[in-house]
């Protein structure tokens, strides 16, 4: 479960869990050794240097075992450092050379070699000691008695005390012999600080106050604390902690008095720690890592972890922390299954942050992926090399099994498992087992990798992916074949099946069609009666129109200037055309906008959208971008295409029903149909308009029909 942010405050002062430590008065060093040995220290430091590993000339004493213990060397009774005693476990290594005599006359030797008597070990033990920025060296003359020689044997230990140290530093502490017989020994130990020694009252360093730190919840954040005086100034430190390598500083920050800031819950990891010291010569420095155990920094760790190409087949993993985890291969076939794990698995390497690391293959492939397993679970999984070999390939994986006495067996990877080749079984790899077999035995297949034990073989597929495609394409072709046939068969039927197909590919491509936005003067109801009529079949044709005629709701809910902005845009978006449909009433509107020094326009009525859309149309005009946008109308018994303003005339202007195909042609643009098409819509538009015309504006002299408003109005066709 999650660590409770708001139990965790921890104090750099005193902890309760504090160590009692040894005292040792007086400044000098001493050693003492195991009863039956005796031991003497040189006086003063010597040089560090180990020199070459040499043969034993016969028994001789070697360190074997390296242990340390923290003790307080103390001048007062408050006046003590922090010091290191050394305990090296030794032992005798090798045996006594042969008397000389029984070599040259080859006298019988017994089986095990013959010590002499009274013969005492004598060896000089050094100790090399490391705590930046200091270094020492200490030998020690340790003496065995004959009693207790013999070899392999552990003849007891000595003690050095001791090496002085910093609070919170870290120690390293090397142990050989002199000359030396084997590697050294070396063992690394970090210091704690004030917090977990009982050394506040006797170490005079640890007298500082210092800073009260406290961690608590601020939402998903972390909240850090710290409780310092006023007047006190001190450092502060976030960093990781690199288990192979120093320290990686992330912040730092010299702070005064009380100080809080918050830390992102995203920036959490278990080896974030925290380090504080007071702003003074030689202050010790106090370390925390208090998110080591937290399951959220665990997860934050596992999502800032990334997994990198290293070509050729190298690869490495970037983490701030360290991660106990393997990494293995595993095989991915297309089709988006799992990736499936190597059978005989390749060996699972530990993994090292930030280190480059290569698997013993042959040849790469870009089936091949990287995984990497933390506690049995899948963490991180990445085809690192498909980026330089290209896409998934659909190969067959075969493992091979090498036996005793040239005995192998194959098996061929799938989602199923590893199917023996040849198999029985239902599966494609089954299926297709002989040719595999084949297509390894005569060299097409790509070897991966090879220990001697097994080997991978990655057998390409396409070829009988293209067989299987060539039987579809045969079964496709003899389709149509009969196809042609039944049509050759039924030859008058066909022909009506394809005057209903190509009715039906029309009648669906009017979902398609251009988009026109008519506007018009409503200047008396018989021009409106003929704008509604020229909308309509302009609607059986295909074309969307829109007029305000058949919007007057949304154009008192919305007002004609707002209304007729929304349909410009939305029909010159779709590549449609603005139809202005000119009568006397709007050649009379344009001149009156267009007069030099004019006031305002006269007031229009509420659902006249010609009259409001003059404010956007005419900067259209006179900026240019009306052509391709905007086409002009005129009735033929109304007004003549000469008697619109010159502004207006850089489009073009049709005479209807006069210039009709040529209009019908424009409206459609590129999508237009066949000239003899055309006429007959043109026809059959023209039919409608001049009955029209004649109904609402007969000829002097010529009665017509009543021109009638109304629902039916456009009926007329």
């Amino acid at each position: 479960m999650p660590v409770p942010w708001f139990l965790l405050s921890l104090a750099l002062g005193r902890s309760p869990g504090v160590l009692p430590l040894e005292r040792l008065i007086g400044p000098q060093n001493t050693a003492h050794c195991s009863p039956g040995l005796s031991c003497h220290l040189w006086d003063g430091d010597v040089l560090c240097l180990p020199g070459t590993i040499e043969p034993p000339p016969g028994p001789v004493l070697v360190p074997t075992r390296l242990q340390t213990e923290l003790v307080l060397r103390c001048y007062h009774e408050t006046d003590c450092d922090l010091c290191v005693r050394v305990d090296v476990q030794l032992a005798v290594h090798g045996h006594w050379a042969k008397p000389e005599d029984e070599e040259e006359f080859g006298g019988a030797s017994d089986p095990e070699p013959r010590e002499p008597s009274n013969a005492s070990l004598q060896s000089q033990v050094v100790l090399s000691f490391q705590a930046y920025p200091t270094a020492r060296c200490v030998l020690l003359e340790v003496q065995v008695p004959a009693s207790l020689v013999r070899s392999g044997q552990s003849v007891g230990s000595v003690v050095f005390d001791c090496f002085e140290a910093a609070l919170g530093g870290e120690v390293q502490i090397w142990s050989y012999t002199q000359p030396r017989y084997q590697k050294e020994l070396n063992f690394t130990q970090k210091l704690p600080d004030c917090r977990g020694l009982e050394v506040r009252d006797s170490i005079q360093s640890c007298w500082a106050a210092l800073p009260w730190l406290n961690l608590s919840a601020d939402g998903d954040n972390m909240r850090l604390v710290l409780d310092v005086s006023e007047e006190q100034r001190f450092s502060l430190s976030l960093y990781w902690d690199q288990v192979q390598g120093p320290p990686k500083p992330r912040w730092q920050r010299n702070m005064t008095g009380p100080q809080n800031f918050t830390l992102n819950h995203t920036e959490l990891v278990p080896c974030l720690c925290i380090q504080v010291w007071p702003m003074e010569p030689d202050a010790i420095r106090t370390n925390l890592c208090p998110f080591r155990e937290d399951p959220r920094a665990h997860r934050n760790l596992w999502r800032a972890s990334r997994l990198q190409l290293l070509p050729p087949l190298g690869w490495r993993i970037d983490a701030p922390c360290s991660l106990p985890a393997e990494a293995a291969l595993c095989w991915r076939a297309p089709g988006g299954g799992p990736c499936q794990p190597l059978v005989p698995p390749l060996p699972r390497e530990n993994i090292t942050v930030n280190k480059a690391f290569g698997f013993p293959l042959l040849k790469g492939h870009p089936n091949l992926c990287v995984q990497v397993i933390s506690w049995e679970k899948l963490q991180l999984e990445e085809c690192l090399w498909a980026d330089s070999l290209g896409p998934l390939k659909d190969d067959m994986l075969l493992v091979e099994t090498r036996g005793p006495q040239d005995n192998r067996s194959l098996c061929a990877l799938e989602p199923s498992g590893c199917t023996p080749l040849p198999s029985r079984a239902s599966t494609r790899a089954a299926r297709l087992g002989e040719q595999l077999l084949g297509d390894l035995q005569s060299g097409q297949c790509e070897q991966l990798w090879d220990d001697g034990l097994g080997v991978l073989w990655a057998c390409p597929m396409d070829k009988y992916i293209h067989k299987r495609w060539a039987l579809v394409w045969l079964a496709c072709l003899l389709f149509a074949a009969m196809l042609l046939l039944l049509f050759l068969l039924k030859k008058d039927h066909v022909k009506e099946w394809l005057q209903l197909l190509k009715e039906d590919v029309r009648s669906g491509a009017a979902a398609r069609v251009r988009r026109v936005l008519l506007l018009y003067s409503a200047d008396n109801a018989g021009f409106e009666r003929l704008a509604s009529v020229l909308a309509s079949v302009l609607c059986q044709l295909p074309l969307r129109v829109t007029v305000d005629l058949w919007s007057r709701r949304e154009l008192s809910a919305q007002g004609p200037l707002a209304w007729f902005h929304a349909q410009r845009r939305q029909t010159l978006q779709e590549g449609g055309v603005v139809v202005l449909l000119f009568s006397p009433g709007a050649v009379a509107l344009c001149r009156e906008w267009l007069q030099d020094g004019a006031s305002a326009p006269r007031a229009h009525a509420p659902h006249d959208a010609f009259a409001a859309s003059l404010s956007c149309v005419l900067p259209d005009f006179l900026q240019g971008r009306a052509p391709g946008r905007y086409l002009g109308a005129c009735f033929d018994r109304l007004l003549h295409p000469d008697a619109v303003p010159s502004l207006f005339r850089t489009v073009p202007i049709f005479s209807l029903p006069t210039q009709l195909p040529d209009f019908l042609e424009a409206l459609q643009g590129p999508g237009a149909p066949r000239p003899g098409r055309l006429r007959e819509r043109a026809e059959h538009v023209s039919q409608a308009l001049q009955k029209a015309l004649d109904g609402c504006f007969p000829l002097p002299g010529v009665p017509g029909p009543r021109c009638r408003m109304g629902p039916g109005a456009g009926d007329l066709t």
